[in-house]
């Protein structure tokens, strides 16, 4: 019997070391590529917001989001926590940088996130610039314009 309990202990304090390892390597992670993650931070914030998409910089420690009535929000890993923001029309500043991949953004609700951001590819560095810029809209979305060769 002495033998069945000092092996129920040892299995327990196996699980529990194997536990906390696995939370210290997430807990490590200061990234938000998961996107998962994201959306529930970000709806944990500002639960009355639909997301519309995503899209994480190159590094993982920001995420842009595209919110349903073409306005846009910002994530940013802030080690401990993450740090959510609505982008108000007129309260954000896109400038092109070099590098195609990227361009810097300086917030003016938010100077603490100005910065350079970059991303996994051009055409959503590109895409995420038109969102700050009020200027998004997506195929699926746009209307025929009166005049336009399609135009009935």
């Amino acid at each position: 019997m002495g033998f069945a309990i000092w092996a129920i202990v040892f299995f327990g304090i196996l699980a529990a070391a194997w536990y906390a390892s696995r939370m210290a390597e997430r807990n490590g992670n200061d990234t938000l590529s998961d996107m998962g993650l994201a959306i529930m931070e970000f709806n944990r914030a500002f639960p009355q917001e639909a997301i519309r998409s995503l899209h994480a910089t190159a590094d993982g420690r920001a995420v842009f989001v595209r919110l349903h009535d073409n306005r846009a929000g910002f994530m940013r890993n802030m080690r401990h926590h993450y740090a959510c923001h609505l982008i108000e029309p007129g309260r954000v500043r896109v400038i092109a940088t070099e590098a195609r991949k990227g361009f810097r953004v300086e917030f003016a609700d938010a100077p603490q996130h100005n910065g350079d951001y970059a991303f996994p590819t051009s055409a959503e560095a590109a895409e995420v610039s038109l969102w700050l810029l009020g200027n998004y809209v997506a195929a699926k979305d746009a209307e025929i314009l009166p005049g336009s060769a399609d135009a009935v």
